[in-house]
């Protein structure tokens, strides 16, 4: 005898629990006094969407919520109570007598529905042969869904059935008619009730989940494309992939291409700019699923990115970094696995984003005979974006019309934005300042976020933060403070957004413009914004590369604000006075005009563009900048006539730049045999800014110099690189400790052992190792002379054009150009003279310096180009 749920039910659909759009507002008033007389009566679930339902009901009656929305909450309301009235619920039952003495409205209709469960047959649910639901009532059995909603009493239509009737195929409807139709249609049951229930209502919550019938439906039939511009906070890069991975065109398929039966589909594909957001948002999704994650188990949400791949088998949505999409664009281009992929972010226009989009369109305006006739699917989605510039881009030329485009408002709280009142001297002390001050002022909760712009600004912070912190009151709360930069460990990353485990403790998070857009760091309500992020800039003329930090744009610093209101009401501190602001630029350039497109051309080139000029971009780099690549790549011998090589294709696949898959290639020859050599110092390179930190004193350095001793030699940094990663990982004791001592950055030797282990696991699938090296801790073996010599000359390989000649006055010119370069002072060759000199890094800061030296012999140059 359970009155609460069937009497809540009849009176929030007006019949039964078959809803009906025209019993939606009459028994209104009703229900809402039976909910609040009885909803201690019901359980958790139930109470939160009663609670939501007669949110729902308000907006109908304010014209705030369309009909649709309010009838897909009755359907999910009605199966709920569905669920719960079956013996599984053995909730708090009303006692008959206090029923009797109940007056009103009320009581009547409460004796009225207890009378009718006493007359009433017990029904059961149970599961038919083909899995199906069914309702078992006295010795009949009928379906599920004839049971909630009944047809018409008639001859023709009996409700009594033997078996479930089996799905048939919907019949093609115009794009228009899919529209009215999905409008009318309720959330999917999956969406609404699958995964972590206690994500559900603040899912609902999002912007974007209102909108999510009107996404599916803008996909359907021959509609291939959409634009989603969704402010931050609009929950577009979670749930999209959620509303689309259950849609019929989304089911893998068997197709004939040419000659084959191949499995086109059943997958999609959302790019991220970064690894912390793809790693963080698969996590959330599969949360949301209620779907395993980083396990070997089936699941539906998997993740790919460079060090670590997660791909459970099942999976339908597959989050990715841009990079490793374009990797799968060269063993695959037609992406046979995805029916549909997603471009999220694309606001940023890195240069791999910017090839992706020129590699869709292709597809998009192709035959789709690699796909077997099935069309792709591509989603672009952007917080801020040139929209016209994108439709345009998209816009197939024999078409008129242009590119779909929504629009969602994003959940954003007001944040109060606080400028200086002068330029800042020292950005390292007015963030200092503004961290303490926000600490002992402003109350908990409330993280803090800061940008500052890379790697060694964020570490000495930390250093500074944790110092001081050490000396507050013991009433104060404490400071956690966690780093979050792109070449930080994957489980250093999400340290990040996780929350403080102290209840006592505020969180400060410092990070580089990472954290703009892409992933929200919980609980940060306050944000300091330092105004500047590292930029690189190529200059083609010079072929040097300049790394500074520069101004921030507008687009930048808006985002960087609307960080701390993501939760509630915020505060921006930024670093830099309102007159600053107003002279930044707008948006920032995309990297395709700025960066070196060494790799760009050789991805297209792989790629089988023959002719790059043809190739769509929606910004075409500087011809300077074109030319200089295609001439490096020939000197690589990875073009001839301006054809991709076989050398060329391999170097492709590398994770690492054209020049050091050069040497990698180099060193697996027999004349050469340094294959382990060159992956631990190409590892150790490319792991982060430096490993070396730099020492602030000179009583620093007499304390460290004695150890570093041991690392350093005399041919150059090449091989102190070398050294340090061997006797790092020969290190058996305490290699925290080891680090320790010399002042060697932990964090990058961590990432240079991951990169080392995917080269060699590479070379090794190529067969560039005809085995796998023997584990960790061996013993160090120091390298002769002539075993370094050989080492450099496999190096100038891929750099003999970054080889510089000492002139009579002492200075260095480079071989390519006659530019003058200087030996930076972070090298170990720095104020010594050598006859030649080759260096893996030119840049330009206060001048023109030669980075990553090595000396080698003038009379190598040419050994190594006639080769």
């Amino acid at each position: 005898m359970r009155p609460s749920w069937r009497l809540l039910a009849t009176a929030a659909t007006g019949n039964g629990l078959k809803p009906s759009p025209m019993a939606l507002l009459p028994p209104i008033p009703l229900y809402r006094r039976l909910f609040r007389a009885h909803r201690k009566h019901l359980p958790h679930e139930m109470r939160l969407l009663g609670d939501e339902y007669i949110k729902a009901e308000f907006r109908a009656h304010k014209n705030v919520d369309n009909p649709a929305h309010l009838i897909g909450f009755l359907t999910e309301w009605q199966l709920y109570a569905q669920k719960i009235e079956g013996d599984s619920w053995v909730g708090d039952k009303l006692d008959q007598q206090k029923v009797e003495k109940m007056s009103g409205t009320d009581g009547l209709l409460l004796r009225k529905s207890m009378a009718e469960d006493e007359h009433k047959p017990k029904r059961r649910k149970t599961k038919a042969a083909n899995g199906a639901s069914v309702v078992k009532i006295g010795d009949k059995i009928i379906s599920l869904d004839a049971y909630l909603n009944p047809p018409k009493k008639s001859a023709e239509q009996p409700t009594v059935v033997e078996q479930p009737i089996a799905e048939t195929e919907p019949q093609q409807r115009s794009t228009k008619e899919t529209e009215r139709e999905a409008t009318k249609k309720p959330i999917p049951k999956r969406l609404a009730t699958s995964g972590d229930q206690s994500l559900l209502k603040s899912r609902k919550a999002l912007p974007i989940w209102t909108h999510q019938t009107e996404i599916r439906a803008r996909l359907r039939d021959e509609n291939d494309m959409l634009l989603i511009i969704g402010e931050t906070g609009s929950g577009k890069s979670t749930q999209v992939p959620q509303f689309l991975c259950d849609e019929p065109w989304c089911r893998k398929k068997k197709v004939r291409v040419q000659s084959d039966t191949v499995n086109v589909g059943g997958m999609i594909a959302i790019t991220q700019p970064r690894r912390v957001a793809a790693t963080t948002l698969a996590s959330r999704v599969a949360r949301e699923m209620g779907t395993p994650l980083g396990t070997q188990r089936e699941g539906s949400v998997g993740y790919s990115v460079r060090f670590d791949h997660n791909i459970p088998k099942g999976t339908k949505i597959k989050f990715l970094t841009e990079g490793m999409l374009l990797q799968e664009l060269l063993r695959d281009p037609n992406l046979r696995q995805y029916s549909a992929v997603i471009v999220d972010e694309i606001h940023e226009r890195s240069v791999d984003v910017d090839l992706i989009a020129g590699f869709l369109k292709q597809i998009l305006s192709g035959d789709k005979a690699g796909r077997g006739g099935i069309p792709l699917k591509v989603v672009i989605m952007s917080a801020t974006a040139d929209v016209e510039k994108i439709q345009n881009f998209f816009k197939p030329k024999d078409s008129s019309s242009s590119l779909q485009l929504l629009r969602i408002k994003g959940r954003q709280f007001p944040v109060e934005i606080k400028h200086t009142d002068r330029p800042v001297p020292d950005i390292q002390e007015a963030l200092l300042k503004r961290i303490f001050n926000i600490h002992l002022h402003e109350p908990l909760p409330g993280d803090i976020l800061a940008f500052l712009t890379g790697q060694e600004e964020i570490e000495a912070a930390q250093r500074l933060i944790e110092e001081h912190s050490a000396t507050l009151a013991s009433d104060v709360p404490k400071l956690l403070v966690c780093p979050l930069y792109g070449q930080l460990s994957i489980q250093a990353q999400q340290d990040a957004f996780q929350p403080a485990k102290k209840g006592f403790t505020r969180k400060v998070v410092l990070a580089t413009n990472i954290a703009e857009t892409s992933v929200t760091v919980p609980g940060v309500r306050y944000v300091i914004d330092c105004g500047k992020a590292k930029v690189k800039q190529f200059r083609p003329q010079l072929g040097m590369e300049s790394l500074l930090a520069k101004a921030i744009s507008k687009s930048s610093a808006i985002q960087r604000t609307g960080r701390a209101g993501r939760e509630g009401p915020g505060k921006c501190y930024r670093l830099y006075t309102s007159d600053t602001y107003d002279l930044l630029k707008d948006a920032d350039l995309p990297e395709i005009l700025r960066n070196d497109v060494l790799g760009a051309v050789l991805t297209m080139k792989a790629r089988g563009i023959d002719d790059i000029v043809s190739f769509p971009l929606m910004d075409f780099p500087d011809i300077d900048s074109v030319e200089k690549a295609i001439i490096q790549l020939h000197f690589l011998g990875a073009l001839v006539d301006g054809r991709i090589t076989e050398i060329g294709r391999k170097l492709a696949l590398f994770p690492v730049s054209a020049p050091y898959g050069r040497v990698l290639l180099a060193a697996s020859e027999p004349q050469y045999d340094c294959l382990l050599e060159v992956i631990d110092i190409i590892a150790c390179i490319t792991s982060g800014e430096n490993i070396f930190h730099q020492l602030q004193s000179e009583e620093e350095r007499e304390d460290v110099e004695e150890y570093r001793k041991e690392l350093f030699r005399r041919e150059g940094d090449i091989l102190t690189y070398l050294t340090t990663m061997q006797r790092y990982a020969a290190e058996n004791a305490d290699r925290i400790d080891w680090c320790k001592k010399r002042k060697i950055n932990i964090r990058n030797m961590k990432q240079a052992l991951n990169i080392r282990k995917q080269l060699r696991g590479i070379c090794f699938k190529e067969k560039m190792l005809t085995e796998q090296p023997p584990p960790d801790p061996q013993p160090f073996v120091p390298m002769t002379p002539e075993r370094a010599a050989t080492l450099l000359k496999c190096f100038m390989k891929g750099f003999v054009t970054k080889c510089a000649l000492l002139a009579p006055d002492s200075s260095y010119v480079t071989i390519q150009g006659n530019r003058v370069v200087a030996i930076h002072p972070s090298s170990t060759l720095h104020g010594f003279k050598r006859e030649a000199i080759m260096f893996l890094e030119h840049v330009f800061t206060q001048r023109s310096y030669a980075k990553k030296v090595s000396a080698i012999e003038a009379g190598w140059i040419n050994e190594v180009l006639g080769s």
